[in-house]
């Protein structure tokens, strides 16, 4: 005869389990602080030391030092031995050789996909368009940021080549940081209408109107960020991470 407790509990879920302090502490951390980055709020050589961050979030510096290594990896800041942590300071030869590398990569994508490109894949990247007008409109920055170069990296998973996808990600989260450091806000609105006319292209079927519309996207982004790489102003990481982690830190 069955254990009528056991029979009973044999179609529950086991309850979730708890999520470990030091993760929930390592993603609010790496949350301001994408914020912060993406927002542009954190300007171009800003030293992020690691006992500072750890008085103003509360937490130990070795948790602070796992998310700055964490950011390094993906791009968005850069580490130098013996010196720490710094929010990117590329040059105008920096920006130009990656633009360049996102051009010869992505023209070829969309070559590519134009001929087979489906409906649903379509539907998809309209919709897409749609969250980042969304956006704009609210004043989400590190939301807009974020999903202009989503749009990219949606874009490659149509391809379903691992390799590909893998540059592609590398370049976009490098000029993701160029548009939250140098593009203003009121020029980012110009992405949306870019990206409706590579998808307008490709809806064609038309490989070589969707490089053209490609290439003149990313030069013309290219453009607005290298207009302001030579603008510079202080910050105070303190007050605008304690600003952020308040939930007052929306651009």
């Amino acid at each position: 005869m069955k254990d009528k407790n056991s029979s009973q509990g044999a179609g529950r879920r086991p309850p979730p389990e708890p999520v470990p302090a030091e993760r929930g502490e390592h993603d609010r951390v790496y949350d301001a602080l994408c914020k912060a980055l993406f927002e542009g709020k954190l300007r171009p050589g800003t030293p992020l030391r690691e006992r500072h961050l750890a008085e103003v979030f509360g937490v130990t510096r070795n948790a602070i030092r796992k998310v700055l290594l964490q950011l390094s990896q993906e791009g968005k800041l850069q580490i130098y031995a013996n010196r720490g942590a710094y929010v990117p300071e590329p040059s105008s030869q920096d920006i130009r050789e990656i633009y360049d590398a996102r051009r010869a990569v992505e023209a070829g994508l969309v070559a590519v996909l134009a001929p087979r490109i489906t409906a649903p894949q379509l539907a998809r990247l309209k919709d897409h368009v749609k969250k980042e007008r969304r956006a704009l409109e609210q004043g989400r920055r590190d939301e807009s940021v974020r999903l202009a170069g989503a749009f990219h990296t949606e874009l490659v998973t149509f391809a379903a080549n691992s390799a590909l996808q893998e540059i592609v990600q590398r370049l976009v989260v490098r000029t993701q940081m160029y548009l939250a450091l140098f593009e203003s806000a009121r020029d980012s609105g110009c992405a949306p209408h870019e990206h409706e006319a590579i998808i307008e292209a490709l809806g064609k079927k038309d490989s070589a109107r969707a490089v053209a519309a490609m290439m003149k996207h990313l030069h013309l982004v290219e453009e607005r960020v290298a207009e302001h790489t030579q603008d510079k102003k202080s910050a105070d990481v303190g007050l605008i991470l304690g600003d952020i982690i308040k939930g007052n830190g929306a651009a």
